[in-house]
């Protein structure tokens, strides 16, 4: 019966239940997918940013990528961009409460990587170099 709607005409709980999350795991995933959205909540956790700010610290996002994917964590709820409605323009960006637990989430990851930084960049520069095309032998 899911997004039906009961005798009164109301939905029912079914129907508020979308999409349907294999785990909790694919629940977060939806939420943070795309390359540059944990990077977002890290610099977010630390404070309110305007729209430069958080330019300057995702470092290489372009800025077409970047305002698709604060329009989507905004829809998502998890952060909150108010416009000042000032000349010239004033926007910051904010965590929710759901927003700031979310990237509390992020933080042993941030640490694991801090960790293992060195590890990643050898293993990475192995990878790199098996996967450049080889030069062409001579006859």
């Amino acid at each position: 019966m899911s997004g039906a709607l009961s005798e009164t005409g109301e939905a029912s709980d079914d129907a508020l239940i979308a999409p349907a999350f294999t785990c909790g795991l694919d629940a977060t995933l939806r939420i943070i997918s795309g390359k540059w959205k944990p990077l977002i909540l890290y610099f977010l956790l630390r404070g309110p940013n305007r729209y430069g700010e958080l330019k300057r610290a995702v470092r290489d996002v372009s800025d077409k990528v970047l305002i698709q994917q604060l329009k989507e964590l905004d829809a998502d709820g998890v952060l909150l961009r108010t416009d000042y409605k000032e000349v010239p323009p004033r926007v910051d960006y904010t965590l929710t409460p759901l927003g700031r637990s979310l990237a509390q989430a992020l933080e042993p990851l941030c640490a694991w990587g801090t960790e293992n930084m060195a590890e990643m960049q050898r293993i990475f520069a192995e990878r790199d170099a098996w996967q450049r095309p080889r030069p062409a032998r001579p006859k």
